[in-house]
Protein backbone atom coordinates (compact mmCIF):
# COMPACT_ATOMS: atom_id res chain seq x y z
CA UNK A 1 0.00 0.00 0.00
CA UNK A 2 0.96 3.64 -0.79
CA UNK A 3 1.89 6.43 1.45
CA UNK A 4 -0.73 8.39 -0.52
CA UNK A 5 -3.57 5.30 -0.42
CA UNK A 6 -3.31 5.76 3.32
CA UNK A 7 -3.55 9.70 3.51
CA UNK A 8 -6.65 9.19 0.75
CA UNK A 9 -8.41 6.93 3.29
CA UNK A 10 -7.14 9.40 6.76
CA UNK A 11 -8.59 12.52 4.33
CA UNK A 12 -11.52 10.53 4.02
CA UNK A 13 -12.77 10.07 7.61
CA UNK A 14 -11.39 6.19 8.26
CA UNK A 15 -9.92 6.42 11.33
CA UNK A 16 -6.24 4.44 12.48
CA UNK A 17 -8.08 1.64 14.36
CA UNK A 18 -10.59 1.36 10.90
CA UNK A 19 -7.70 1.26 8.56
CA UNK A 20 -5.67 -1.38 10.56
CA UNK A 21 -8.83 -3.34 10.57
CA UNK A 22 -9.03 -3.46 6.67
CA UNK A 23 -5.37 -3.85 6.27
CA UNK A 24 -4.02 -6.11 9.02
CA UNK A 25 -0.54 -6.12 7.40
CA UNK A 26 -0.63 -2.29 8.24
CA UNK A 27 -0.01 -0.85 11.97
CA UNK A 28 -0.34 2.02 13.72
CA UNK A 29 2.90 2.75 13.25
CA UNK A 30 2.79 2.62 10.07
CA UNK A 31 -0.04 5.27 9.73
CA UNK A 32 1.86 7.50 12.43
CA UNK A 33 4.58 7.06 9.67
CA UNK A 34 3.04 7.25 6.85
CA UNK A 35 1.38 11.03 8.47
CA UNK A 36 5.27 11.58 9.56
CA UNK A 37 6.44 11.34 5.42
CA UNK A 38 3.44 13.66 4.30
CA UNK A 39 4.14 16.42 6.95
CA UNK A 40 7.98 16.16 5.91
CA UNK A 41 7.01 16.58 2.35
CA UNK A 42 4.97 19.61 3.06
CA UNK A 43 7.55 21.38 5.25
CA UNK A 44 9.79 22.27 1.33
CA UNK A 45 10.68 25.43 1.13
CA UNK A 46 8.77 27.21 -2.08
CA UNK A 47 10.92 29.61 -4.55
CA UNK A 48 9.31 31.72 -7.01
CA UNK A 49 11.37 32.85 -9.98
CA UNK A 50 11.31 36.67 -10.75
Amino acid sequence: MRVGDVLTLLAAGADEAEIVSDYPYLTADDINACREYAAAQADHAILTAS
